[in-house]
């Protein structure tokens, strides 16, 4: 089983800070909007090096989503940033009408995503925004799993034309992936082989999904893990091809079962190859106040919970 080595543990957000600086050296159509969050979605690089294409709206998220479709225009690619449960909730009509349904080449950036907001609590732990966006045609929703993978897909995702939704976080995670690694918008990472069950992770929970493989591993049990950084669209062939030989599925989130990463791949497998699977998932329900690891274990989000599940699930193969 491929092993992989935490490198140091660096938030997510912070890739995405290091992505729009290297942006900023490299493409000068890009253009940076906030909504009164420069420190914490780290675009003070940005904001000092290109005063002239960094935005500071204050706190008016509905007008700074339609200032990015308007500088759309005139051929700019606005990076517009602020916590998730603002990025998509808070403005939702506004992406709709302006930004979906023109087909604007919007990049709405979002931090503090789910749980791992931590203590700041239930009103801005966003359990909902991959299901918000997943279903406006035309979005493409990425949600990397720690710096090296985010930092690439920022500066990906500036080469992408039409609207992304891209999601991060705000914790210190694990950074495990190779820092030159491509980052390819709706193409899957298998990270390890395995036989008897496959685990789709996505976010913070791919790393938790490689412990599980490990504990799994000792137990004789083996384990596929994919890196699915891209819910919309889905990298159904990979998926296909790992659930045809386990012959089941768990999906691991930082999100609600319901609209997220799970719902999209049980869509489908019971289209084209139904499959037993489970949800590693919150169950239907908002946050609350606590540190990330306590909210992560109270409400399942964890390597114990994929573990238990992907147990669960084997039982379930025909």
């Amino acid at each position: 089983m491929k092993q992989y080595t935490d490198t140091g543990k660096k938030d997510t957000r912070s890739g995405f800070g290091a992505g729009l600086t290297e942006l900023g050296k490299t493409n000068p159509n890009v253009v940076a909007l906030c909504a009164d969050l420069t420190g914490s979605l780290k675009m003070n690089d940005f904001k000092d090096n290109h005063p002239e294409r960094f935005f500071q709206v204050g706190i008016a998220e509905a007008n700074m989503i339609g200032l990015a479709a308007g500088l759309t225009i005139g051929g700019k690619i606005p990076f517009t940033g602020t916590f998730a449960n603002f990025s998509t909730g808070r403005v939702y009509d506004q992406i709709r009408q302006s930004v979906a349904y023109s087909h604007k080449n919007v990049k709405i950036c979002a931090s503090h995503a789910g749980l791992t907001l931590g203590e700041d609590g239930a009103t801005h732990q966003i359990l909902e925004d991959i299901g918000l966006m997943k279903m406006l045609p035309g979005m493409t929703v990425i949600n990397p799993c720690d710096y090296n993978q985010t930092k690439a897909a920022t500066i990906a995702i500036a080469e992408h034309h039409g609207p992304v939704y891209l999601r991060f976080g705000r914790p210190s995670v694990p950074n495990f992936t190779p820092a030159d690694e491509p980052f390819i918008i709706g193409k899957a990472i298998t990270l390890t082989q395995g036989q008897d069950v496959t685990i789709v992770a996505t976010g913070h929970l791919v790393w938790e999904a490689l412990e599980a493989a490990k504990t799994l591993n000792e137990e004789g049990i083996s384990a596929e893990v994919i890196n699915m950084h891209t819910i919309k669209p889905l990298d159904t062939e990979t998926l296909l091809e790992s659930v045809r030989k386990t012959g089941c599925v768990v999906t691991a989130e930082e999100h609600n079962y319901l609209g997220g990463l799970g719902e999209s791949v049980a869509r489908e497998l019971s289209l084209t190859d139904p499959t037993p699977q489970e949800f590693v998932a919150t169950q239907d329900t908002f946050g609350e106040s606590g540190t990330p690891a306590q909210l992560m274990e109270k409400y399942g989000l964890n390597a114990a919970a994929i573990v238990a599940k992907a147990k669960k699930v084997i039982a379930r193969k025909a």
